[in-house]
């Protein structure tokens, strides 16, 4: 009976702006952060493999980190830079879902990794003796792969809740790429269950993800504070440092693009928010993780040395 109402094949996505010397200078300008996205988390993960002494369970949940930053601005930007000089920015009505699909998994993928960096964190400043039997290589990949097979069903069942809708004639989102919200507002049919469902689960899952990094900093806290060495101190801040700051950039995006009601400013707003999400963030992580963290650039001075005396 859906699909009976459903008359519209295909979206057409507004983009950030219609002035023409505009969509030139974004697309200039996207094209640029995505180059630097791509080759500082590729960077990353490649580094990762080839460096032995990076061959940790901080590291191994980093290099995770990158990917899933890899593949959630590789969802977004390209089709971004197409409708940027494209006459037809369209986009079909299949490919539509598949790219809410892949942005809702990556949001949870990525929230929870981050909580999963925060615990590994607290297991080598509160539980050192213990770090190394306890987060062995198995166990790492089991806590890294719960967040892959949540975030895949997580975007499967709110996938199916926008496919579930109707839109009958109106095929425009205000938006550079589909999202929730602004498909909302396209519906004609009744959104009551996909709204709750979309509130209910982006509620739970940042309260959840954020309460384990709270909790695990909270112990890591009390534990610095009872370090009587200036130094011991100073370096156990260090390495919490990269995480906590990627940690608030994404909550406090994140907090501010979901937790609204779908309405017309809304959507203006999350925007705005979601060129800095879906663009900066990605490209940030990379350069947080590298500029203050002494082991990768180290590591990556190193293999970059080794590469100009073979050359």
């Amino acid at each position: 009976m859906r699909r009976n109402f459903t008359s519209v094949t295909e979206f057409i996505l507004l983009g950030l702006t219609d002035r023409l010397e505009l969509q030139v200078f974004f697309f200039v300008l996207f094209l640029a952060v995505y180059v630097v996205t791509v080759a500082g988390n590729l960077g990353m993960i490649v580094l990762v493999q080839v460096n032995a002494r990076l061959h940790t369970p901080m590291y191994f949940f980093l290099s995770h980190l990158s990917f899933v930053d890899l593949c959630f601005s590789s969802n977004v930007t390209p089709k971004m830079l197409e409708i940027f000089l494209s006459e037809k920015k369209t986009i079909s009505y299949p490919a539509c879902l598949v790219q809410c699909y892949l942005f809702i998994a990556l949001v949870h993928v990525e929230m929870y990794i981050l909580a999963v960096m925060a615990f590994d964190r607290y297991m080598a400043i509160c539980n050192p003796l213990l770090y190394g039997s306890k987060m062995s290589r198995t166990v790492c990949t089991a806590l890294v792969s719960v967040p892959y097979v949540y975030g895949a069903l997580t975007g499967l069942m709110e996938t199916m809740w926008t496919y579930n809708l109707s839109f009958c004639g109106h095929n425009e989102i205000n938006h550079f790429y589909c999202a929730d919200p602004p498909l909302i507002k396209l519906a004609c049919s009744d959104t009551h269950h996909k709204e709750t469902s979309m509130f209910v689960v982006a509620g739970c899952n940042l309260s959840l993800s954020l309460c384990i990094i709270l909790i695990s900093y909270l112990y890591i806290f009390s534990a610095i504070l009872r370090i009587r060495s200036t130094d011991s101190r100073h370096k156990a801040f260090s390495t919490c440092g990269s995480h906590l700051t990627a940690v608030t950039i994404f909550y406090v995006t994140l907090f501010f693009m979901y937790v609204r009601r779908p309405s017309r400013e809304s959507v203006e707003q999350g925007k705005m928010v979601a060129i800095f999400y879906t663009t900066v963030i990605p490209m940030l992580n990379p350069m947080i993780y590298s500029l203050r963290n002494k082991d990768v650039k180290e590591a990556l001075i190193k293999e970059l040395s080794i590469k100009l005396y073979f050359s």
